[in-house]
């Protein structure tokens, strides 16, 4: 059987589709004929021809706009069948002007909102053009992954590809079609022959087998058995198989194949915009969210369940691809990583005479010497889904970490060298406005410590606890205002194609949280400039300052009173608690806490408080992507769990 798999915009640009990687070795392995088709590398060339379009602007789509739906909306008009000339494109088109005044009232400026408009206009031709082409000789079957904003630029190609050649068959998979995401597409759009729900490893090419045997037999494919696959009966009407009862397990999560993103990489625009990194998983599922889902979180979809693979069955794959294709940059896509992975991978990567650069998700509890094992194994990057400071809110998302862990994770991070990506998240039920604004007057003592991408209030994601149980505080109204705009759909249908609703707000108020966004705006500005290091040389401390609101410039600790309290504030500890260990007991201690903190080397929460010096001087290599990096608006990504409030 003859097979293309096609990643459509939005696409990222600097990485290979994992799924389509891994889909591709599962079938080929069955001795079909695979090709990938990257879409998103020909839809940048051709956005780049005709609209001009750069990075930053593909990137609106693909990366900064996931909670507005731009992305989906500027493929709707394809989908449908609209005229570019009547379908938005004109600044004051009635029609499109509630979306254009909700991406307004989200932050849009006038320039992105151009962008979307730009797209729109130039999506049905690129469709036109990639489907002309496909048809020139057509596949057995083709599939399309959608993950995120990819939705209407796969539907849109898929309808007209079934038009053009009705016997090619048309298969979806991916996360938008996890649960009663993937039925509610399969039902609404006829054109679509399967959707694959959940881990498409086994179901995929369950579905090859099968069509492959009633070819053979001239007969109807017995589908029934394929779990959560969709299917049409005699009647065209959609059947969803029930899903899978247990995940795939780690053995059966095949090498993915990328050869056909660097050969179609080597010839596009975007080869020009970008540097290329290979992309992996170790893992899947979340060993933390098995015992606690976190609130807010609807990763994982339906498949929790933490599994990960052999050692060295993941080191065999990173070395292998890295060889293969000659590229040193990794993003580790696990939601967590395998904490056993520390005495196997990360120790044998740190041993190895190659220079990897590492991206990796961890739990924010590591001690000092995890993070910096991960920095001597290649890790230059970790995202600890730190999301507060305050330890009250952090336990209404059920985190398991407080707030000077937090703190302590994002000074330990930077005294091993490795930056941290996180952001600030606030709107959860039964928070109280103390449990920001203390944080806020801390937050120039933290201007030296990687700061947030931004701050934002939380969405509702299907699959999230908030989701699933409207007890907890969130009173689901109805998906979030760009489905409606996007999909000519009813709102019952809109309801199980959608990821993201709305809700009454909860927790902090509009103006505090005006306020949060703001401080953290001032800490992303004076990070790249400020400094707090510590140097222990055992008889004294010496410590430095650079952080514009704390005047002081060198100072040296020598009492062994002093220097026995600030090694014990390497850890989060109560005043009793430090009291209780230092010589002269809370008379010695209090005065010393009072002082440290006015001079801004402490942070405080919940009764504890920590110093948050750094060792050395990391911190001062990792400033230069702060002075011109990314905007505040840069915040609103599929991987943050977070948005601002839809009107």
């Amino acid at each position: 059987m003859r097979i293309v798999l096609v990643q459509m915009p939005w696409g990222a640009l600097d990485v290979p589709s994992l799924a389509l990687g891994i889909l591709h070795t599962a079938a080929a392995e069955r001795g079909h004929d695979v090709e990938v088709r990257y879409a998103n590398l020909d839809f940048a060339d051709w956005a780049a021809e005709r609209a001009g379009f750069d990075l930053d602007a593909y990137s609106y789509f693909s990366e900064k706009s996931y909670f507005q739906g731009t992305g989906d909306w500027a493929f709707a008009g394809a989908l449908y069948g609209d005229d570019p000339a009547d379908d938005g494109t004109g600044p004051e088109a009635a029609e499109f002007a509630d979306y254009f005044r909700f991406l307004a009232a989200n932050g849009a400026s006038e320039e992105r909102r151009a962008l979307a408009r730009a797209a729109r206009a130039i999506a049905p031709e690129f469709i036109t053009r990639l489907v002309g082409e496909l048809a020139t000789d057509p596949p057995d079957l083709i599939g399309f992954t959608t993950t995120f904003q990819q939705n209407t630029a796969s539907l849109a190609a898929a309808r007209l590809l079934k038009e053009t050649c009705p016997g090619v068959r048309v298969v979806f998979g991916g996360a938008n079609c996890d649960g009663p995401q993937g039925a509610a597409l399969h039902r609404n759009f006829p054109f679509l022959d399967f959707v694959v729900r959940g881990e498409g490893e086994a179901a995929f090419p369950a579905l090859l087998d099968a069509l492959d045997a009633a070819a053979s037999k001239s007969a109807p494919p017995d589908l029934s058995g394929i779990p959560g696959l969709c299917v049409r009966d005699a009647s065209g009407a959609s059947v969803a198989n029930a899903m899978a009862t247990r995940p795939l397990p780690p053995a059966a999560i095949r090498t993915p194949r990328f050869d056909g993103f660097f050969d179609r990489l080597d010839a596009s625009t975007a080869a020009h915009w970008i540097d290329p990194k290979l992309v992996l998983e170790g893992s899947r599922g979340c060993w933390w969210g098995e015992k606690h889902h976190c609130t807010f979180c609807g990763l994982n979809g339906s498949s929790m369940e933490f599994r990960s693979k052999r050692p060295d069955d993941f080191l065999a794959e990173v070395l292998t691809l890295t060889e293969r294709h000659q590229l040193l940059d990794i993003y580790v896509v696990d939601n967590i990583l395998d904490m056993s992975y520390f005495n196997t991978v990360l120790k044998t990567l740190a041993g190895l005479p190659v220079d990897l650069r590492l991206h990796f998700e961890v739990k924010a509890n590591l001690r000092r010497e995890q993070f910096q094992l991960l920095a001597d194994s290649g890790a230059v990057q970790v995202q600890p889904g730190i999301e507060s400071l305050s330890t009250r809110v952090l336990r209404i998302m059920d985190k398991g970490v407080t707030g000077c862990q937090n703190v302590r994770a994002l000074r330990d991070a930077q005294s091993a060298g490795v930056s941290v990506s996180w952001n600030y998240l606030y709107g959860f039920p039964g928070e109280e406005p103390e449990d920001y604004e203390s944080v806020i007057r801390q937050m120039p003592l933290l201007h030296h410590l990687d700061p947030p991408a931004a701050a934002g209030r939380i969405v509702i994601e299907r699959f999230s606890p908030y989701f699933d149980r409207p007890e907890m505080g969130f009173d689901i109204t109805r998906p979030a205002f760009q489905y409606r705009e996007t999909y000519r759909l009813p709102e019952g249908e809109l309801a199980d194609l959608a990821y993201v609703f709305t809700a009454p707000l909860r927790g902090i108020g509009t103006d505090l949280g005006d306020a949060l966004t703001e401080a953290v705006g001032t800490w992303r500005e004076r990070y790249p400039d400020s400094r707090l290091t510590y140097q222990d040389t055992g008889d004294r401390i010496v410590l430095v300052n650079t952080r514009p609101a704390y005047d002081w410039r060198v100072i040296e600790l020598t009492d062994p009173v002093e220097l026995a309290l600030f090694r014990l504030l390497d850890r989060p500890r109560s005043a009793a608690a430090l009291a209780a260990r230092i010589p002269g007991g809370a008379a010695a201690v209090t005065p010393l806490i009072r002082r440290w903190s006015d001079l801004g080397l402490l942070f405080h929460d919940h009764g504890s408080c920590l110093h948050a010096a750094v060792e050395s001087d990391n911190q001062l290599l990792m400033r230069v992507e702060h002075r011109h990096g990314p905007a505040e608006e840069d915040f609103d990504t599929p991987e943050a769990h977070d948005a601002v409030t839809a009107v």
